[in-house]
């Protein structure tokens, strides 16, 4: 789990030390600025894992940003450490009274500084992984709403998660986006949970008016999960809202093009798309692999992301694996 550590010190020399110290701490990335304003600007659309902020600095000192920082909702439980000399037992009052969390006194002694970051690290690891595991298991609760909303659909939100899953491992995304997609991913039709069952159950095809009505479920699955700050969630919001985008911008809601649409959806999209035309439907029979994968190559630049489709083709062993683990009982035609 990579950890951001934000440093604020209007002084050069000070920053260049705290940075050193940050970056040999294992899974630390440090981020230095030389100004208050800016690393409250930063952290508006930012949510780093510890502040280091010095007390004296010119226009807003150190107490000053702190009370700032600590006004924003999704930093408000951020610890932060305050820079003084030993001399400012008023100010490190002022400052614990502010929100701050605890203190260093200059001139800094290299390992105790280590010792005190590394400390308020653990401690933020362990809330940023209690909190993954709530997500966790809101996502598995939300997940089982969409598919009892659809039953037909079977077992395909498990199987495209894996899917999913395998082709971030293909695209070398590291073992924890893979493990967030394949969390994520069975979220992407959460929005259907307010699309009207004289809909969404229709057995036949759908009138262009309702259609329109279906295609609003990507934007009112968005509105479920969105201004959240937790990772998983924020992932699976990208997904609910862009699963039905298009490489070449004719998809929908919002027809965003190539690489402005987040590849978290573009996994998705081919995942979700494979199992859709290989999954036996009252409407429709499956296809087999061979006409999906000519279907899906034609696609190619158009609706699908050449290079997620690639790492999706590349690794169609495992893919075909899990669709036969994990097969629907036969669709009845009844």
């Amino acid at each position: 789990m990579r950890m951001t550590v934000l440093i604020v010190d209007d002084n050069p020399a000070n920053l260049m030390v705290l940075r050193h110290l940050v970056s040999r701490i294992e899974h630390c990335e440090p981020l230095t600025m030389q100004d208050a304003n800016a690393a409250l600007a930063w952290c508006r659309g930012n949510t780093p894992d510890l502040i280091l902020t010095d007390y004296m600095m010119p226009g807003m000192d150190g107490l000053q940003l702190i009370h700032a920082l600590r006004a924003m909702p999704h930093i408000h439980d951020i610890p932060v450490i305050m820079v003084t000399t030993s001399d400012m037992k008023d100010v490190r009052q002022r400052a614990l009274e502010g929100g701050s969390t605890d203190f260093l006194t200059k001139p800094l002694d290299p390992p105790e500084t280590r010792a005190r970051i590394q400390n308020l690290l653990k401690l933020r690891r362990a809330q940023r992984q209690l909190r993954e595991v709530a997500a966790q298991d809101l996502v598995i609760r939300l997940s089982h709403i969409a598919e009892s909303r659809d039953p037909e659909t079977g077992r395909h939100i498990e199987r495209m998660a894996y899917y999913a899953r395998i082709i971030a491992t293909g695209l070398q995304l590291g073992p924890e986006i893979e493990e967030r997609i394949f969390l994520a991913a069975p979220m992407h039709d959460i929005g259907k949970v307010a699309i009207p069952d004289h809909i969404l159950l229709k057995p036949g095809k759908l009138t262009p008016e309702e259609f329109d009505v279906m295609k609003t479920h990507p934007a009112r699955g968005a509105e479920f999960l969105q201004d959240s700050e937790l990772p998983l969630l924020c992932m699976a919001h990208d997904i609910a809202l862009g699963h039905h985008e298009k490489f070449d911008g004719t998809g929908y809601p919002q027809g965003l093009c190539g690489e402005a649409i987040p590849l978290a959806a573009r996994i998705v999209a081919v995942a979700d798309v494979f199992d859709a035309l290989t999954s036996a439907r009252p409407y429709k029979a499956a296809w087999d692999v061979e006409r999906a994968l000519a279907f899906m190559e034609s696609q190619r630049g158009l609706h699908f992301d050449p290079k997620v489709l690639d790492a999706f083709l590349a690794n169609l062993a495992q893919v075909l694996d899990i669709q036969a683990r994990l097969r629907d009982e036969p669709v009845s035609s009844a």
